[in-house]
């Protein structure tokens, strides 16, 4: 079993109505491969359901997370991300993975908080055909691919895009 990401940490975030395979695909890929990965919600140790029912706990408050404690940050979609970029914390978290050029990576409508975090000007981008122009009037290059790697941004579609976005993130931080 690969190790490639071991010591690692790594942040996701978790709120309610997450796309359940988004949040665990990459969850369980990172752990397999020896990083540490941290859900954040709003709440510590509050259950929060999927959009298909999947719980998940939150491991920290979201408001008691910082950049410089880990070594990425995945983003996944549903509609959990429209609820968490309306959050201070969440954007200017995502601002500072950007900042320090650590690896961020966003799925399906999980772009909609580097969108609102500002990040994403002149960045090639892909993300769910339902936020394509949301990401093009954000300055971002559109990219209609499974998965697409611009510098420490790693963006996918759709779940089934996951493998490759999971490989993009890992190879990353190898």
């Amino acid at each position: 079993m690969d190790q490639i990401a071991s010591g690692k940490r790594i942040l996701t975030f978790v709120d309610n109505v997450y796309e359940d395979l988004e949040l665990w695909y990459p969850k369980l890929r990172l752990i397999e491969a020896g990083a540490e990965v941290v859900a954040a919600g709003p709440r510590a140790g509050e259950t929060y359901q999927g959009k298909n029912g999947y719980p998940c706990v939150s491991d920290a408050p979201i408001a008691e997370m910082r950049a410089e404690d880990f070594d990425g940050i995945v983003i996944p979609g549903g509609f959990m991300p429209d609820k968490l970029r309306r959050s201070p914390d969440v954007l200017q978290l995502v601002r500072d993975f950007h900042e320090a050029r650590k690896p961020l990576a966003a799925i399906c409508h999980g772009g909609w908080i580097p969108i609102s975090a500002g990040v994403y000007k002149g960045v090639k981008v892909t993300g769910s055909p339902g936020i394509k122009d949301d990401l093009i009037n954000a300055g971002a290059i559109w990219q209609d691919e499974p998965v697409v790697v611009d510098g420490h941004h790693v963006t996918s579609r759709r779940p089934d895009d996951l493998p490759h976005f999971c490989r993009a993130i890992l190879q990353l931080l190898a």
